[in-house]
């Protein structure tokens, strides 16, 4: 079997990378078992968590079929699949004498009953604190403080574009944003990259821009997993520097991640006791603070304020507007405006686009934010600003420019389709065509594959099978719980893009053997 790694910053990838003893440790903590069956799970997969939370016994694997119909047997099984890698339940292995049971792990058992039920001395949902709250600090001011944060992050994401012209930038030159901690966690995820011919010395990379479409809740975590990922490599060296096994990194390890699995759980607008949080938790709060989730006021330190960009991590709640779901809303919503915040796509006018193309390239855009400026700036050549809009045109050269930095046209093709402007919609609604003009959508298409003459895809590569029966198993149940990417059965050998539930299958597979 040939791998080829490829780095994964979404919070799901990254639980699944942890070993079961760290899963035992987590699910100690109500807030974190609370937390990941919020977000983690898929609606079937939490079914089956509230059927055998109380239940008094195990549950027959086989009674799973009188739930699910026939047809629902792929999903099903990946539910199961999920529930297993995130170490939430147990599955004994097949027997010829005994049927296989499923039961919830005990750890994650007892914390979700404690989650819902209350009592203990946890403290797992934090300590409010009891000392007075200035009264400036309220919801509206969060919401703006958590706004500047986070934008001055996008900012120097996407103004690390080439200096072309003094109209090529797109915007306003970009000044102080954030501090340099976070600009080298940004180079270290490889959201941009350093390059000489850029304001500031760097540029936006494929990943960078790929993070600009997510929503802000998975912009938050693809940082926080970058921060933690680089604070457990920092505290591993330390520790193998003084020469013991990194058990203290690991234990901080987890303790940095169950609080942030707590800050998702604490209310919004409310002052909690810092004293009441371990030393790890409190050596956190500084980076928390250039991130925009937590609020320290200067005059007391005993206090900190969770934003929402904290209390929104495991809901499916909007955090905060992201450039996929409209910056175009800056021409009807000021960049301070906190009523704006919170806001799904649907309710918000956020999702109303503000970008006409036309089949000769041209591009209008009514928008005054600079922010969105800078993103049309990645792959358009502006030329022309006016109060409310901004005119340029798609060239061979601009959209050159943008496969320099790693972006795709796909990508193009999908940020100018989710921001196109009312009127197109409605026309190509009305005439059943394209949003975007199909001349356009080939063109750039058709520049980037002056280039780029074949595309790569990390994964696994399964091979060597000691006999077809294995392979047909395993190829089967890869392409069930959606991992498969490619397989030929005449060379029994497979692609995959995922390994570690196909690895508690073998296992499962040669014990049942």
């Amino acid at each position: 079997m040939s791998v080829a790694q490829q780095q994964s910053y979404q919070l799901s990838d990254y639980l699944e990378k942890l070993p079961g003893t760290t899963f035992r440790k987590l699910y100690q903590q109500p807030s974190t078992a609370f937390a990941i069956f919020r977000r983690m799970l898929p609606p079937l997969a939490k079914v089956f968590v509230q059927a055998l939370l109380y239940a008094p016994a195990p549950l027959l694997l086989s009674e799973l079929d009188v739930w699910v119909r026939p047809e629902g047997k792929m999903h099903r099984d990946r539910a199961l699949s999920i529930l297993r890698s995130l170490h939430i339940i147990q599955i004994t292995p097949p027997g010829k004498d005994k049927p296989q049971e499923m039961q919830l792990t005990t750890n994650f058992r007892n914390s979700m009953r404690l989650a819902l039920e209350g009592g203990g001395s946890h403290n797992s949902f934090g300590v409010p604190s009891t000392l007075p709250v200035d009264p400036r600090i309220d919801i509206a001011y969060l919401d703006h403080y958590a706004r500047k944060k986070w934008e001055d992050i996008l900012h120097y994401i996407v103004n690390s574009v080439p200096v072309d012209g003094e109209t090529g930038g797109g915007g306003s030159s970009f000044s102080g944003g954030p501090k340099a901690s976070v600009k080298d966690l940004l180079l270290i995820g490889r959201l941009v990259e350093r390059r000489p011919d850029t304001r500031g010395g760097v540029g936006i990379t494929q990943a960078g821009f790929t993070f600009l479409l997510q929503e802000a809740n998975a912009q938050v975590w693809t940082l926080l997993l970058l921060w933690l990922e680089a604070a457990d490599r920092a505290k591993s060296a330390a520790e193998q520097a003084k020469g013991p096994a990194s058990n203290a990194a690991k234990s901080d390890s987890i303790d940095m991640l169950s609080f942030l699995f707590m800050l998702a759980s604490l209310e919004l607008g409310r002052a909690y006791d810092t004293d009441a949080l371990t030393e790890t938790r409190r050596n956190m709060l500084p980076a928390l603070v250039d991130f925009g989730l937590i609020y320290i006021p200067r005059e007391d330190t005993r206090q900190y304020f969770p934003t929402r960009l904290a209390t929104t991590l495991t809901s499916s709640a909007s955090a905060l507007r992201s450039v996929s779901s409209g910056f175009s809303a800056a021409t009807a919503n000021n960049l301070g405006d906190a009523a704006s915040l919170g806001t799904t796509p649907d309710s918000s006018g956020a999702s109303k686009g503000s970008i006409i193309i036309e089949t000769n390239y041209r591009l209008y855009a009514y928008t005054s934010s600079p922010l969105q400026i800078a993103v049309l700036a990645l792959f358009t050549h502006l030329n022309m600003r006016f109060p409310g809009m901004v005119t340029g045109r798609l060239t061979r050269d601009s959209i050159r420019r943008a496969i320099g930095f790693g972006i795709t046209a796909d990508q193009i093709i999908s940020y100018l389709a989710s921001h196109a402007h009312e009127q197109m919609v409605r026309a190509a609604a009305a005439t059943g065509r394209p949003v975007l003009p199909p001349t356009v959508v080939d063109q750039i298409r058709l520049w980037q594959i002056e280039n780029e003459r074949m595309t790569t895809s990390a994964g696994f590569l399964f091979k060597d099978f000691d006999s077809l029966e294995e392979y047909v198993s395993l190829s089967s149940y890869a392409e069930e719980i959606g991992v498969l990417m490619w397989k030929s059965d005449r060379k029994r050998m497979f692609y995959a893009n995922k390994i570690e539930q196909l690895r508690d299958y073998l296992k499962s597979r040669k014990k049942a053997e």
